[in-house]
């Protein structure tokens, strides 16, 4: 699998992005940067990770550009049928299983990882990671490249007792730190959060992200 957004790129080299989401009580926040890179060529600096499968359903994508955004497409197609034919919003778990089924069916073709994050009435806020057939919930989960670096971040700052706030400063944090250490994430941090409410967007350019040790500043 390739931990990163790949962008037309046939030599099938390696790419980096960094994803993240988080549940709190009563929704979820999902993060991402969004450097899209080929090879040593960035090609765009700006890309939104975050892309919507239903109202209050988000995934965050890594991998191959063409093929995560190929299977947000048609996931997100699907849950809007499904949801004119029983007449009520989808389910989280029912979009993570789409995408789990979609990248089980394919998992010879297509190089992707989505985790999926939203809010629905029956569960609240919940997180999925999908991956080659791979469906299951956790309380928060990261990917891409650049996690490699803030495993151990999130795992010592981690608490299941997060408010909302401090989710978000947890995913803008571990984003910040991943994308001053990987040189495959960078550019600015999406950053979207859900609950029964609705659904709150922000882009938080470089420059505002929060700084810690350099050892070259």
């Amino acid at each position: 699998m390739q931990d990163g957004i790949e962008h037309g790129s046939p030599s099938g080299l390696k790419m980096g992005t960094t994803i993240i989401a988080v549940e709190f009580d009563g929704g979820v926040v999902v993060g991402s940067d969004s450097r899209v890179s080929a090879g040593a060529s960035v090609v765009n600096r700006v890309m939104n990770k975050l892309s919507p499968l239903h109202d209050k359903i988000y995934c965050a994508l890594s991998g191959s550009a063409a093929d995560a955004q190929t299977i947000a497409e048609i996931v997100n197609y699907q849950l809007d049928v499904h949801s004119i034919e029983v007449d009520e919003d989808p389910l989280v778990c029912s979009a993570a299983t789409l995408v789990k089924n979609i990248s089980y069916k394919y998992k010879e073709e297509l190089s992707a990882h989505l985790i999926v994050a939203g809010w629905d009435r029956r569960a609240g806020g919940q997180v999925y990671a999908t991956l080659n057939g791979l469906l299951t919930r956790q309380p928060f989960a990261v990917g891409g490249s650049g996690s490699f670096y803030i495993y151990g971040f999130v795992d010592a700052e981690y608490r299941s007792d997060m408010t909302r706030q401090e989710c978000q400063e947890f995913v803008v944090n571990s984003l910040s730190l991943a994308m001053s250490r990987d040189g495959s994430s960078g550019g600015v941090a999406y950053v979207v959060t859900i609950d029964s409410e609705g659904v709150e967007e922000k882009c938080i350019l470089g420059n505002q992200l929060p700084t810690f040790y350099d050892p070259d500043i």
